[in-house]
Order: C-alpha cells, then structure tokens, then sequence
C-alpha cells in the first residue's frame, strides 16, 4: 500500500506531501493518522526546525475528508462518527497549530473543506494563484467539523466567515489573501520553492525564540490581553537563561550573524 503521507527531508526542513492524489488528496482515517505519527516524530527530530505541508499531484492540496469513509461512519451511529471523525479531525488541527516548529502549507490546489481547515490551523500558507478554497460541508448538511467554525472567524472576521460558512461556494488564492487565511500568492510553479524561501528566512533565527514565539501567540490569541502578556512574560522567562540569548546579544553586539547551530 502506498504511504498516504510522503515525507522528505531537506536539511533542516521537512516535506509532508498528503499523497491520494487520485482522490484528490481526500483525507482518510489513515493519512489523518500518519500525519500525526510524521508530527509526533519530528517534534522529536532535532534536526529538524521547520515543516511543509503540500498535496501530491497538481490537482490538489486536499479536497477534505473522505465522504465514502466518513458516510460509513455516520451509519454507524453519532458517537461512532463523533469519535472516529470529528474528534480525528480536530485533534490533526490542533496539532498542527500548537506545533512548536514552524509549519507552513503550501497550497498547490483546491483546498476544499479539511483541506482548508489544514491552512487555517499551520502557522504559515503559500498558496499557488490557481488554488480554490472553499467551506463546502454545508453541501452535504453538516458543519465543518476540523475546527472551521471556529480558526475561520477568527482569521476573517464573522462576518466574512460566515458568508463562507453558509454558501459553501469557493473563492480565490487572492481572496484567501485579503482574508488572512494565506501569506502570499505565487505562480503554480513557484508553491514549493516559496514555501522553502519562506521557512529558510525563518532558519536564521533561533529555533528556541521561535518555539517561544509559536507558543505565546497560539496560546494568547484566546485569553484577555492581560492573560497573553503574562503568557509573554512566561516564554520570555524560559528563553532568558538559554544559550541562544546570549549568542543572538552578542552576534548583534559583535556585528555578525549568529550561530544557533542545533541548540
């Protein structure tokens, strides 16, 4: 059986590539679950700082979860398709957006329902000037069920959301832009190569302040503002006595770049 989630290493980047590109990128039960395995290992990788998330082929970043799969599920019963759907899903999205390495998706084509969902959680998107995204689940009479009720607003405004939310009718790289949903629109050829562009410019920093970074924002983007400064103040605290401090203070001291190596 061919592996759902290809993974590739490049220095200190890894490629996940979802990889069911004759159905369109669809997200089964078994590439949700493998994504997760990639996750878990390469949190553990300290060789690498950075991930990419694409799609296979040049049809698809995802088109979502997989209808035949999940159909079944529903048969099955509520709680069965609560447990091995829903929660499956969420559980992949809040992964991705509570990861302590930088992820960025670079969006090669449709990313429908979990596909888009897969953009909203990372921390970062490139996405080609080709690339269609849409909310479709209303179609087929549910909810988004991966978290888009809740990271869509909350990039785009309700408003915004909610027209997206209750049509279902697609939209735009560009538009996926001005809604805060990507960082930038590139030529179909260039997805990749501006993905990597964009997570090397983050190499050169500290993988530790960026960790920090990572945690501060996603934990505090909820809380009352009080609440996220003192979520700062906390990731600030734990960077102050690393290594990496002090070599960023003196580098910029010294007049040079500086050398994290793998700290």
């Amino acid at each position: 059986m061919t592996d759902t989630v290809l993974l590739e290493r490049h220095g200190s980047i890894a490629l996940l590539t979802l990889n069911r590109p004759e159905r369109l990128n669809a997200l089964n039960y078994a590439t949700n679950d493998l994504l997760m395995t990639h996750l878990d290992d390469l949190e553990r990788d300290d060789g690498v700082r950075a991930l990419i998330v694409t799609g296979a082929g040049p049809r698809a970043f995802s088109a979502g979860g997989d209808i035949h799969e999940f159909s079944r599920s529903i048969a099955d019963g509520v709680d069965i398709a609560v447990r091995d759907f829903c929660r499956r899903g969420q559980a992949m999205t809040a992964r991705l957006e509570s990861y302590p390495k930088p992820i960025v998706a670079a969006v090669n084509g449709l990313a429908y329902g979990g596909g888009c969902e897969i953009t909203e959680a990372v921390h970062l998107a490139v996405a080609a000037d080709t690339a269609l995204f849409a909310k479709p689940e209303i179609n087929i009479g549910i909810p988004p069920t991966f978290g888009g009720t809740q990271r869509l607003p909350r990039l785009a405004g309700r408003k915004r959301a909610l027209e997206l939310l209750l049509t279902g009718d697609p939209f735009t790289a560009q538009r996926a832009f001005e809604l805060g949903l990507i960082n930038k629109v590139v030529a179909q050829d260039k997805v990749l190569d501006s993905a990597f562009e964009l997570a090397e410019r983050i190499l050169r920093h500290s993988p530790l302040a960026a960790a920090r970074i990572l945690t501060a924002v996603t934990r505090g983007l909820n809380t009352s503002i009080a609440e996220g400064l003192q979520i700062e103040q906390e990731q600030f605290a734990r960077m102050a006595a690393t290594a990496d401090v002090h070599e960023g203070l003196n580098a910029w001291i010294d007049r040079r770049m500086p050398d994290y190596g793998n700290r």
